[in-house]
């Protein structure tokens, strides 16, 4: 492979990136996902890997083409690991290659199989590169604890494919990008026989699934709940510091909490960034006091637990007329930052970011009941993972009503780290028809209605809060209804099969 195709390679995959929320501030919508981008990088990748004739070439183009992708996607971890951990610049930009190259392995192995298993057919090898895809998209869902930011079907939230999310979720977004894709760059590549046809019934596939109705859910009977969603931007080298970031912290937020309108208050995660035994007797008490009547309540983020009983990463939930507060726990952790791997516990000594060693919460944790909605909390990036969600509508009757996201992705700073993880917010609302409201301490602290769209948004890295209404749905999507039973096996199968077809034919062919 010469240096043009690998540049190439390299900027298709930094495209790819951009494509799940634009970075720049020109030429299209700041923050915007952009699915014809995510399309032609994609397209560009399945065009180069059709001239592969041997898996191991296919594989370095597609570790390039990833690498590019998940580097330009998750460069922001720099941030986090060198202004805010204090280690070395060039360190941090390596661990942030090197992690992108481990994860980018994932694509290549699916590139070598690829080329490994192609049929004869074109249309054959199209559906083909989709499984394989796929299937790598997966790995980086479920191996070593998961990491699957920046999916390529997040890029299609506001795109032709999005009626289908609240049939297939973002994975089948994923793979139906990907099947798009190989078709296009099968239609502009070599196989020239019927290509204005070919090409013709790729536009109106999109037409056709661009006019599909999306799943809705039904409103509740129950007037909209009103809320106060409280941004606190604490600056987050100071968060811990005693003297500053910490005292500022307790003060606003219990400021806000005493002050607040709506019938909801949200706090951001850790927006106590102590546990409740180590402040003031009298501040806590006079939390847990206001709470106890009228007719407010509160989901406040903050750290729970003992030593003797392990601490874990929480929101509380504090109503009237109940005698112990609501908890959830967090369930699905972010190594380094709230457990330790194994073996690395060398790499986190070099950094100075309060790192906590957390248990993790059970999956499928009740809701907090109030003013007639459901209350699902999760915190950070636990809205990344749908199937872990979905495991909550396994029973209609105490399914969600509302979905409540708590971050502080301040680690980050003002970055496309925020503009991400709202198109992951949107696209849980649109895959369970289920708003989602984000209390969060520096953004994106918005309201997303069972559609997918924001409906309220506080400026973001400011302080204040936002008051809105939401209206909650009950009801299942289909997505719903097979995601809370079978998780990733659909996807899982149908990849698998995929391949197994074509290891079949390609042994036929051989014998």
């Amino acid at each position: 492979m010469g240096w043009p195709a690998a540049l190439g390679l390299l900027l298709a995959g930094t495209a790819h990136a951009f494509s799940l929320a634009w970075p720049l501030a020109w030429g299209l919508p700041q923050g915007e996902p952009q699915a014809w981008l995510q399309l032609a990088a994609l397209a560009t990748l399945a065009w180069q890997l059709q001239r592969c004739e041997r898996p191991a070439q296919a594989a370095r183009s597609a570790w390039l083409f990833a690498t590019a992708m998940l580097v330009a996607t998750f460069w922001w971890l720099f941030i986090s690991m060198h202004v805010y951990g204090g280690l070395p610049a060039p360190l941090a930009a390596l661990a942030v290659l090197l992690l992108a190259g481990l994860l980018a392995l994932y694509y290549a192995l699916a590139a070598g199989l690829y080329v490994w298993l192609r049929p004869a057919s074109a249309w054959g090898g199209v559906l083909l590169f989709a499984a394989c895809w796929l299937l790598a998209e997966l790995a980086r869902v479920r191996l070593f604890t998961g990491f699957p930011w920046g999916q390529s079907g997040y890029a299609h939230i506001d795109g032709w494919a999005r009626p289908l999310a609240g049939w297939l979720g973002v994975h089948g977004l994923s793979w139906l990008a990907a099947l798009w894709a190989a078709a296009l760059a099968a239609c502009l590549g070599p196989v020239r026989r019927h290509r204005a046809w070919a090409l013709a019934g790729l536009v109106g596939g999109a037409l056709g699934l661009a006019a599909l109705p999306a799943p809705r859910g039904e409103p509740l009977a129950q007037a909209p709940l009103s809320l106060t969603l409280v941004q606190g931007n604490i600056a987050q080298d100071e968060k811990f510091m005693p003297g500053t970031g910490l005292a500022d912290a307790l003060r606003y937020y219990g400021e806000q909490l005493g002050q607040a309108r709506g019938a909801l208050v949200v706090l951001p995660e850790t927006a106590l960034p102590l546990l409740p035994s180590q402040m003031d007797p009298l501040y806590w008490k006079s939390l847990l006091e206001r709470f106890a009547s009228g007719q407010q309540a509160a989901l406040i983020g903050l750290p729970l637990g003992a030593l003797d009983q392990g601490y874990t990463n929480s929101v509380m939930g504090l109503k009237p007329g109940t005698e112990q507060p609501y908890r959830y726990d967090k369930h699905h952790l972010v190594p380094f930052g709230e457990f330790i791997p194994l073996a690395f516990d060398w790499f986190v000594r070099m950094m100075n970011i309060p790192l906590g060693s957390f248990a993790r919460g059970p999956l499928a944790q009740a809701s907090f009941e109030w003013q007639g909605q459901r209350l699902a909390p999760n915190i950070c990036y636990e809205d990344l993972f749908g199937e872990e969600l979905g495991a909550r509508f396994r029973d209609p009757q105490s399914a969600p009503t509302v979905f409540v996201n708590v971050s502080n992705i301040a680690w980050f700073g003002n970055t496309v780290a925020i503009d991400q993880h709202l198109q992951i917010s949107r696209m849980r609302a649109l895959e369970f028809a289920r708003p989602m409201v984000r209390a969060t301490n520096t953004g994106a602290t918005v309201v997303i209605d069972a559609q997918g769209q924001v409906t309220h948004a506080l400026p973001r890295h400011t302080r204040g809060t936002l008051e809105a209404q939401v209206q909650g749905t009950q009801g299942l999507t289909a997505y719903a209804r097979w995601v809370s039973v079978l998780g990733l096996v659909p996807w899982l199968a149908l990849g698998l099969a995929t391949c197994l077809a074509a290891w079949w034919m390609r042994r036929r062919r051989a014998g």
